[in-house]
């Protein structure tokens, strides 16, 4: 039980919760903000082009008394779509980051060769010398 608490100290000191919950927190915002675009925007716009209802939560068929809401369908499939748009735009950025991070500190890293110095020089000059007169 020990070993399991130091675990999930270690876990939740690393920053790992905070990053979750900040995403958790952000993909909410996110969330409303879309689902705000597809309500007041683009729900609007479908309906000025189809000349049907002002809103997609209204476009209902029924059969034998049944009522089906394909327009509260299609509004939630706007926003997955977009939000799934948006998720996607910014692990492709965040990779694009990380990926010239990683080439940056590759370059930090490589080795460099030491530069020869003058007499070093002289030395290696004079021994290819000897080793032509062999």
């Amino acid at each position: 039980m020990k070993k399991f608490i130091n675990e999930f100290k270690e876990f939740a000191l690393k920053g790992n919760m905070f990053d979750m919950a900040i995403g958790v927190i952000m993909g909410s915002a996110v969330s409303k903000v879309v689902s705000s675009i597809v309500t007041d925007l683009i729900t609007p716009l479908i309906s000025l082009v189809t000349g049907g209802t002002a809103a997609l939560s209204e476009m209902v068929f029924t059969i034998n008394g049944v009522n089906f809401n394909y327009g509260l369908f299609l509004n939630n499939v706007i926003d997955f779509v977009i939000i799934a748009l948006i998720i996607f735009l910014m692990v492709k950025g965040l990779n694009k980051v990380r990926t010239l991070a990683l080439a940056k500190k590759k370059e930090e890293e490589k080795p460099v060769e030491p530069e020869i110095s003058s007499t070093d020089k002289l030395l290696m000059e004079i021994l290819e010398e000897l080793r032509k007169q062999k």
